[in-house]
């Protein structure tokens, strides 16, 4: 490669980092993190990257710390005189904060996408955003990537017959369509309602699942609720078998209890929130080649289009 560059890694991304560099032939860079007895923290860079193309390893988990990370960072490299700055964010937190969907209430993402820009940063590299047009709030390019690139050559593994596609509910109809034409399938949806935040009123299925294999797919699973009820259902209903896929493993409590105990056979994440918890039914997939091949890319200034499966 003939740019410069460096690859550098927050405290709670590190493990997806490493990965990353390791699929690149080079090592992390050196940075520092000090952490001081009132919670704050600062950053500095270990080693110069003047006039070098660096990219930032870091996802927003837990939420807030891993986010002044990597604004830190991203400020303390604009200092140093970096030629450039990449944040590469396997998993965009505040995504589900992207318009006012009542009176006076925040658009987070919004607010996240101006402060990285104010603190530095002149790319983005991200994956399955909760809503596509989140690109839009940047006022710089974004390369959003998909989790179809990983997810589709192992739903075609497993070589299930009579497989049926599905969409845990409305907002993720879009995502499970595609999946249904690249495999040329039929989709079922499921239609919930909600008296408030991470509590399902009710729910129904849209379409036939007797008698069929069923892959859920979804953006993210936070507390499960939805997931494992949908499967729940259509067991009910008569499917043969119900599979999820997801690309952000959230997983806040009690969600591996609720996926332990439900009709799911297994339950397929990426590693772009790390899984500590113990939960039999949970498989983990690497994004690591695919950010590592996007950032090769990026610095040989080739077109990333290959790795838009669909």
């Amino acid at each position: 490669m003939d740019a410069p560059f460096k690859i550098f890694s927050g405290t709670n991304s590190r493990y997806v980092a490493e990965k990353i560099a390791k699929s690149m032939g080079v090592e992390l860079g050196n940075l520092s993190i000090t952490h001081f007895a009132d919670g704050e923290f600062s950053v500095s860079f270990e080693e110069s990257i003047r006039g070098m193309e660096i990219y930032l390893v870091q996802s927003t988990f837990p939420n807030s710390d891993n986010l002044m990370e990597l604004l830190l960072m991203i400020d303390a490299a604009k200092r140093a005189s970096a030629k450039s700055i990449c944040a590469v964010m396997p998993y965009f937190g505040w995504a589900r904060q992207d318009r006012k969907d009542k009176p006076r209430v925040a658009i987070g993402a919004k607010l996240i996408a101006d402060l990285l820009r104010v603190a530095g940063v002149e790319r983005i590299m991200t994956m399955d955003l909760h809503a596509d047009q989140i690109q839009g709030f940047f006022d710089c390019p974004v390369d959003h990537l998909y989790a179809s690139t990983i997810f589709a050559p192992y739903i075609a593994s497993l070589k299930l017959e009579e497989l049926v596609i599905a969409a845990p509910d409305v907002g993720g109809s879009k995502r499970a369509d595609s999946y249904a034409k690249y495999f040329d399938v039929p989709m079922v949806l499921c239609h919930k309602s909600r008296l408030k935040a991470n509590e399902i009123a009710s729910m129904r299925i849209i379409g036939d699942v007797k008698g069929k294999n069923v892959v859920l797919i979804d953006d993210m699973v936070d507390t499960a609720g939805t997931i494992t009820r949908a499967a729940d259902l259509m067991i009910s209903n008569g499917a043969l078998s119900v599979r999820a896929l997801a690309s952000h493993a959230v997983m806040s409590d009690p969600a591996s209890e609720r996926v332990q105990n439900s009709a799911l056979e297994e339950i397929v994440f990426t590693d772009s929130i790390p899984y500590a918890n113990k939960c039999s039914k949970v498989k983990v997939l690497s994004v690591s080649d695919m950010f590592a091949d996007t950032i090769r890319r990026n610095i040989e200034h080739e077109s990333i289009s290959s790795q838009y499966l669909f």
